[in-house]
Protein backbone atom coordinates (compact mmCIF):
# COMPACT_ATOMS: atom_id res chain seq x y z
CA UNK A 1 0.00 0.00 0.00
CA UNK A 2 1.22 3.33 -0.46
CA UNK A 3 2.87 5.17 2.47
CA UNK A 4 0.58 6.25 5.10
CA UNK A 5 2.36 9.78 4.94
CA UNK A 6 4.89 10.16 1.89
CA UNK A 7 6.74 13.17 1.73
CA UNK A 8 5.50 15.43 -0.96
CA UNK A 9 7.86 17.31 -2.94
CA UNK A 10 7.22 20.00 -5.61
CA UNK A 11 7.97 18.92 -8.99
CA UNK A 12 9.62 21.03 -11.80
CA UNK A 13 8.75 19.34 -15.36
CA UNK A 14 9.97 20.69 -18.74
CA UNK A 15 10.70 19.63 -22.20
CA UNK A 16 13.33 17.33 -23.22
CA UNK A 17 14.40 17.19 -26.83
CA UNK A 18 17.29 14.47 -27.95
CA UNK A 19 18.97 12.66 -30.99
CA UNK A 20 19.46 9.05 -31.21
CA UNK A 21 23.08 8.36 -32.80
CA UNK A 22 21.10 7.45 -36.21
CA UNK A 23 20.00 11.55 -36.10
CA UNK A 24 16.27 10.90 -34.90
CA UNK A 25 14.94 13.46 -32.67
CA UNK A 26 12.80 12.67 -29.64
CA UNK A 27 10.91 14.34 -27.23
CA UNK A 28 10.69 13.78 -23.78
CA UNK A 29 9.71 15.32 -20.73
CA UNK A 30 11.88 15.64 -17.28
CA UNK A 31 10.02 15.53 -13.96
CA UNK A 32 12.58 16.49 -10.92
CA UNK A 33 11.99 16.83 -7.51
CA UNK A 34 12.65 20.05 -5.94
CA UNK A 35 15.72 18.47 -4.39
CA UNK A 36 18.78 16.31 -5.46
CA UNK A 37 17.25 13.25 -6.30
CA UNK A 38 18.67 9.96 -5.35
CA UNK A 39 17.93 8.35 -8.47
CA UNK A 40 17.39 8.96 -12.39
CA UNK A 41 14.94 6.80 -14.14
CA UNK A 42 14.66 6.66 -17.37
CA UNK A 43 10.69 5.25 -18.21
CA UNK A 44 10.50 3.13 -21.81
CA UNK A 45 6.77 3.07 -22.86
CA UNK A 46 4.99 -0.39 -23.99
CA UNK A 47 4.88 -0.42 -28.05
CA UNK A 48 2.25 2.32 -29.06
CA UNK A 49 1.95 3.78 -25.57
CA UNK A 50 2.40 7.97 -25.96
CA UNK A 51 4.46 9.27 -22.90
CA UNK A 52 1.33 11.09 -21.48
CA UNK A 53 0.14 8.01 -20.16
CA UNK A 54 2.74 7.76 -17.69
CA UNK A 55 2.58 11.60 -16.10
CA UNK A 56 1.17 10.57 -12.99
CA UNK A 57 3.61 8.13 -12.08
CA UNK A 58 6.45 10.36 -13.14
CA UNK A 59 4.92 13.12 -11.10
CA UNK A 60 4.74 10.54 -8.35
CA UNK A 61 7.81 9.05 -8.33
CA UNK A 62 9.41 12.72 -8.59
CA UNK A 63 6.94 13.92 -5.65
CA UNK A 64 6.89 11.34 -3.29
CA UNK A 65 10.15 8.91 -4.21
CA UNK A 66 12.35 11.56 -4.83
CA UNK A 67 13.60 10.59 -8.01
CA UNK A 68 14.51 12.23 -11.80
CA UNK A 69 12.33 10.93 -14.49
CA UNK A 70 12.07 11.03 -17.76
CA UNK A 71 9.43 9.89 -20.13
CA UNK A 72 9.48 10.19 -23.74
CA UNK A 73 7.76 8.94 -27.61
CA UNK A 74 9.90 6.88 -29.61
CA UNK A 75 10.09 8.10 -33.14
CA UNK A 76 7.38 8.03 -34.87
CA UNK A 77 5.29 9.17 -32.58
CA UNK A 78 3.60 11.03 -29.63
CA UNK A 79 5.71 14.29 -29.31
CA UNK A 80 7.90 12.76 -31.19
CA UNK A 81 6.10 12.26 -34.25
CA UNK A 82 7.73 13.49 -37.67
CA UNK A 83 5.11 12.82 -40.38
CA UNK A 84 3.26 12.32 -42.71
CA UNK A 85 3.43 8.91 -40.55
CA UNK A 86 3.59 6.44 -43.92
CA UNK A 87 7.24 8.03 -44.72
CA UNK A 88 8.69 7.29 -41.19
CA UNK A 89 11.83 4.53 -41.29
CA UNK A 90 11.59 2.82 -37.78
CA UNK A 91 11.01 -1.08 -36.80
CA UNK A 92 11.06 -2.60 -33.11
CA UNK A 93 14.34 -2.46 -33.38
CA UNK A 94 14.80 1.22 -33.59
CA UNK A 95 12.40 1.57 -30.66
CA UNK A 96 14.00 -1.07 -28.34
CA UNK A 97 17.51 -0.59 -28.92
CA UNK A 98 18.17 2.79 -30.97
CA UNK A 99 15.71 5.21 -29.04
CA UNK A 100 16.06 3.85 -25.62
CA UNK A 101 19.70 4.23 -25.53
CA UNK A 102 19.30 7.80 -26.40
CA UNK A 103 16.88 8.01 -23.71
CA UNK A 104 19.78 6.98 -21.10
CA UNK A 105 21.92 8.64 -22.90
CA UNK A 106 19.80 11.83 -22.24
CA UNK A 107 19.10 11.80 -18.62
CA UNK A 108 23.11 11.15 -17.79
CA UNK A 109 23.62 14.18 -19.50
CA UNK A 110 20.66 16.27 -17.33
CA UNK A 111 21.33 13.96 -14.28
CA UNK A 112 24.96 12.98 -13.88
CA UNK A 113 26.74 11.20 -10.90
CA UNK A 114 23.12 9.58 -9.44
CA UNK A 115 22.18 5.85 -9.74
CA UNK A 116 20.25 5.09 -13.02
CA UNK A 117 17.01 2.71 -13.11
CA UNK A 118 15.48 1.83 -16.08
CA UNK A 119 11.71 1.16 -15.73
CA UNK A 120 10.22 -0.90 -19.02
CA UNK A 121 6.76 -1.40 -19.85
CA UNK A 122 6.12 -4.24 -21.92
CA UNK A 123 8.84 -3.74 -25.18
CA UNK A 124 10.32 -1.01 -22.53
CA UNK A 125 11.96 -3.73 -20.64
CA UNK A 126 12.14 -6.23 -23.67
CA UNK A 127 15.24 -5.60 -25.63
CA UNK A 128 17.45 -4.21 -22.55
CA UNK A 129 19.39 -7.65 -22.74
CA UNK A 130 20.50 -6.53 -25.94
CA UNK A 131 21.33 -3.61 -25.55
CA UNK A 132 25.12 -1.75 -24.84
CA UNK A 133 25.92 0.49 -22.48
CA UNK A 134 24.26 -0.73 -19.22
CA UNK A 135 27.23 -0.97 -16.83
CA UNK A 136 25.66 1.83 -14.55
CA UNK A 137 22.00 0.83 -14.66
CA UNK A 138 21.74 -0.41 -11.44
CA UNK A 139 18.00 -1.04 -11.27
CA UNK A 140 15.30 -2.95 -13.88
CA UNK A 141 11.94 -2.94 -13.46
CA UNK A 142 9.88 -4.95 -16.17
CA UNK A 143 6.09 -4.06 -16.46
CA UNK A 144 4.11 -6.51 -18.04
CA UNK A 145 7.00 -7.38 -20.22
CA UNK A 146 7.89 -10.76 -22.02
CA UNK A 147 8.53 -12.94 -25.14
CA UNK A 148 5.11 -14.21 -26.46
CA UNK A 149 3.25 -16.03 -29.43
CA UNK A 150 0.51 -15.44 -30.55
CA UNK A 151 -0.73 -18.74 -29.45
CA UNK A 152 0.25 -17.95 -25.96
CA UNK A 153 -2.66 -15.62 -25.22
CA UNK A 154 -5.36 -17.41 -23.52
CA UNK A 155 -9.20 -17.31 -25.61
CA UNK A 156 -10.58 -15.50 -26.25
CA UNK A 157 -8.27 -12.64 -26.46
CA UNK A 158 -6.62 -15.21 -28.79
CA UNK A 159 -8.99 -14.99 -31.01
CA UNK A 160 -8.63 -10.73 -30.92
CA UNK A 161 -4.76 -11.35 -31.65
CA UNK A 162 -5.19 -13.77 -34.76
CA UNK A 163 -7.43 -11.30 -36.16
CA UNK A 164 -4.88 -8.45 -36.26
CA UNK A 165 -1.84 -10.46 -36.86
CA UNK A 166 -3.24 -12.30 -40.00
CA UNK A 167 -6.31 -10.23 -41.19
CA UNK A 168 -6.92 -6.81 -39.85
CA UNK A 169 -3.70 -6.00 -38.95
CA UNK A 170 -1.98 -6.68 -42.71
CA UNK A 171 -4.88 -5.42 -44.84
CA UNK A 172 -4.99 -1.83 -42.96
CA UNK A 173 -0.82 -1.47 -42.72
CA UNK A 174 -1.21 -2.18 -46.57
CA UNK A 175 -3.90 0.38 -47.21
CA UNK A 176 -2.90 3.07 -44.99
CA UNK A 177 1.14 2.97 -45.68
CA UNK A 178 0.91 2.73 -41.43
CA UNK A 179 -0.99 1.13 -38.65
CA UNK A 180 -4.33 3.21 -38.30
CA UNK A 181 -4.13 2.10 -34.40
CA UNK A 182 -6.39 5.12 -34.03
CA UNK A 183 -9.06 4.54 -36.46
CA UNK A 184 -9.40 0.30 -35.51
CA UNK A 185 -9.25 1.28 -32.08
CA UNK A 186 -6.30 -0.32 -31.30
CA UNK A 187 -4.24 2.02 -29.71
CA UNK A 188 -1.61 5.11 -31.37
CA UNK A 189 -1.10 4.43 -34.84
CA UNK A 190 2.12 2.74 -35.50
CA UNK A 191 4.95 3.22 -39.06
CA UNK A 192 4.68 0.21 -40.86
CA UNK A 193 8.29 -0.78 -40.14
CA UNK A 194 7.25 -1.25 -36.38
CA UNK A 195 3.87 -3.68 -37.40
CA UNK A 196 5.72 -5.63 -39.59
CA UNK A 197 8.62 -6.49 -37.22
CA UNK A 198 6.29 -6.36 -34.75
CA UNK A 199 3.90 -9.25 -36.48
CA UNK A 200 6.99 -11.06 -37.52
CA UNK A 201 8.33 -11.59 -33.94
CA UNK A 202 4.73 -12.78 -32.54
CA UNK A 203 4.05 -14.80 -35.13
CA UNK A 204 7.27 -16.84 -34.66
CA UNK A 205 8.18 -19.46 -32.08
CA UNK A 206 11.85 -18.00 -32.55
CA UNK A 207 10.29 -14.39 -31.57
CA UNK A 208 13.27 -12.06 -32.43
CA UNK A 209 15.83 -14.72 -33.38
CA UNK A 210 15.79 -14.14 -37.21
CA UNK A 211 16.35 -10.84 -36.68
CA UNK A 212 19.60 -11.16 -34.96
CA UNK A 213 22.58 -9.27 -36.40
CA UNK A 214 23.99 -5.64 -36.09
CA UNK A 215 20.98 -3.82 -35.65
CA UNK A 216 19.42 -6.09 -32.92
CA UNK A 217 22.46 -7.47 -30.99
CA UNK A 218 22.00 -11.26 -29.32
CA UNK A 219 20.49 -10.92 -25.61
CA UNK A 220 23.71 -10.78 -23.24
CA UNK A 221 22.98 -9.89 -19.74
CA UNK A 222 25.99 -9.33 -18.00
CA UNK A 223 24.87 -6.24 -15.89
CA UNK A 224 25.43 -6.25 -11.99
CA UNK A 225 21.82 -4.14 -11.81
CA UNK A 226 18.98 -5.49 -9.51
CA UNK A 227 15.81 -6.75 -11.71
CA UNK A 228 12.61 -7.56 -11.05
CA UNK A 229 10.38 -8.30 -13.97
CA UNK A 230 6.52 -8.24 -13.08
CA UNK A 231 3.36 -10.14 -14.30
CA UNK A 232 -0.01 -9.88 -13.66
CA UNK A 233 -2.31 -12.79 -13.42
CA UNK A 234 -5.05 -11.23 -15.46
CA UNK A 235 -2.56 -9.93 -18.32
CA UNK A 236 -4.06 -11.62 -21.56
CA UNK A 237 -1.36 -9.83 -23.67
CA UNK A 238 1.75 -11.47 -21.92
CA UNK A 239 0.54 -13.61 -19.35
CA UNK A 240 2.79 -14.70 -16.64
CA UNK A 241 4.02 -17.57 -18.29
CA UNK A 242 5.74 -15.19 -21.14
CA UNK A 243 7.06 -12.72 -18.62
CA UNK A 244 9.07 -16.21 -17.40
CA UNK A 245 10.50 -16.39 -20.50
CA UNK A 246 11.88 -12.99 -20.73
CA UNK A 247 13.00 -13.59 -16.89
CA UNK A 248 15.17 -16.84 -17.93
CA UNK A 249 16.99 -13.89 -20.31
CA UNK A 250 17.80 -11.68 -17.68
CA UNK A 251 18.80 -15.02 -15.06
CA UNK A 252 15.70 -14.24 -12.64
CA UNK A 253 12.41 -15.52 -11.53
CA UNK A 254 9.53 -13.22 -12.42
CA UNK A 255 7.23 -11.54 -9.82
CA UNK A 256 3.45 -12.74 -10.36
CA UNK A 257 0.92 -10.02 -8.92
CA UNK A 258 -2.52 -10.86 -8.25
CA UNK A 259 -4.67 -7.48 -8.46
CA UNK A 260 -6.81 -8.68 -6.11
CA UNK A 261 -4.34 -9.10 -3.21
CA UNK A 262 -4.12 -5.90 -3.48
CA UNK A 263 -7.69 -4.66 -3.54
CA UNK A 264 -7.74 -3.90 -6.91
CA UNK A 265 -10.22 -5.06 -10.25
CA UNK A 266 -8.47 -5.47 -13.74
CA UNK A 267 -4.46 -4.50 -14.04
CA UNK A 268 -3.88 -6.67 -17.11
CA UNK A 269 -1.70 -5.00 -19.81
CA UNK A 270 -1.56 -1.48 -19.29
CA UNK A 271 -3.38 -0.59 -16.15
CA UNK A 272 -0.28 -0.60 -13.58
CA UNK A 273 0.04 2.71 -14.59
CA UNK A 274 -3.41 4.01 -14.00
CA UNK A 275 -4.19 6.35 -11.58
CA UNK A 276 -6.92 4.04 -10.09
CA UNK A 277 -4.41 1.39 -9.54
CA UNK A 278 -2.42 3.28 -7.64
CA UNK A 279 -2.24 1.41 -4.89
CA UNK A 280 -0.03 -1.19 -6.60
CA UNK A 281 3.38 1.84 -7.53
CA UNK A 282 5.20 1.07 -4.67
CA UNK A 283 5.16 -3.11 -4.82
CA UNK A 284 6.59 -2.21 -8.58
CA UNK A 285 9.60 -0.55 -6.76
CA UNK A 286 10.01 -3.24 -3.87
CA UNK A 287 13.07 -5.27 -3.98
Amino acid sequence: MLDANPVQRPVMERSLAFKTEDGAELVGRLYRPSQRPFAAVVLNSATGVPQTFYTHFARWLAAERGMAVLTYDYRGMGRSFAGPLRNVQADMADWGIRDQVAARRAIRREVPDTPLWVIGHSLGAMLLPNQPELDDVVRVIGVASGIVHHNDHPWPYRAVALNFWFTLGPLATLLWGYLPGKALRMGEDLPAGVFWQWRRWCTSREFYTADLGPRLPAPDWTSNATVRLHAFTDDDLIPPAQTARLARVYGVEPVVIDPKTHGLGNVGHVGAFSRKNRAIWPVLLEG
